[in-house]
């Protein structure tokens, strides 16, 4: 098992937007992580990139896409998180992105929170494989 603050913690036993809180700081690093290793740039582009990779909407297109290689206890936990009752959705957000980014989240806390950090790698590898598909949709539509 390896974490960053090693305290003893059993993800089984956290909601499923507990596990979306800690998620969102977890893929949030990886994703400042791969953009600084991919070269040095300004902070604000730093920020701009970031932010593009991090949105609700971004994040339920990496969903789809890791859908299907989930195991039957990610699928279950994916599952509680997109059911999770959320306090409200983002006006700039449409409900089912929402929910969708709310699982994968929790997703990325609950593999993080067991330390399976191989694991947690595999997964951000899927989700940039999507992130970069959805960018070349984006660019064929301008």
């Amino acid at each position: 098992m390896e974490r960053l603050f090693g305290a003893q913690c059993d993800p089984k036993q956290l909601s499923p937007l507990t596990l979306a809180f800690v998620g969102d700081g977890v893929f949030e690093l990886f994703v400042r992580e791969k953009l600084v290793c991919q070269g040095n740039c300004p902070v604000n582009k730093l920020h701009k990139r970031s932010v593009e990779q991090v949105c609700c909407g971004a994040q339920a297109a990496a969903a789809k896409k890791l859908l299907p290689m989930l195991t039957e206890e990610e699928a279950a936990l994916y599952n509680r998180g997109r059911n999770a009752h959320v306090g409200h959705v983002p006006k700039n957000a449409k409900v089912a992105d929402y929910h969708a980014a709310t699982a994968f989240e929790a997703l990325f806390g609950y593999v993080y929170l067991t330390g399976n950090l191989q694991r947690l790698r595999e997964l951000f590898q899927l989700a940039c494989e999507a992130l970069d598909e959805e960018d070349g949709q984006h660019l064929m539509e301008k």
